[in-house]
């Protein structure tokens, strides 16, 4: 697989202090909702395995077949982000010890 670039639509602050740090539920629960809203129609295809870090105040992604390398990208085109949430593409998790991923498994 190829890396791919970030795609994301950042919304910008405009100077304002930064919002306060969301709990991790609050943080995994929009994640996901962009996640599945925006980015999952855009990467689920042809991106299988591959790694999303997702900004979730500015809904800005990065999208790697590493996840050092997705939260780097992600860091590089939002420093100030905060809240930032991790998922694998057509995985339950990020790491597994077994089982299967979601895709055909209906």
């Amino acid at each position: 697989m190829k890396d791919t670039e970030t795609t994301g639509t950042p919304a910008q602050f405009g100077g304002a202090a930064m919002p306060p740090r969301r709990s991790s539920e609050e943080t995994a629960r929009l994640g996901d909702e962009i996640y599945e809203r925006v980015i999952r129609p855009q990467v689920e295809a042809d991106h299988h395995g591959e790694f999303v870090a997702i900004d979730v105040d500015s809904g800005s992604w990065a999208l790697s077949d590493d996840l050092r390398t997705a939260a780097k990208r992600l860091r590089t085109q939002r420093p100030g982000a905060i809240d930032v949430w991790l998922l694998r593409v057509g995985h339950r998790a990020l790491h597994h010890f077994g089982g299967r991923p979601i895709r055909g498994a209906e």
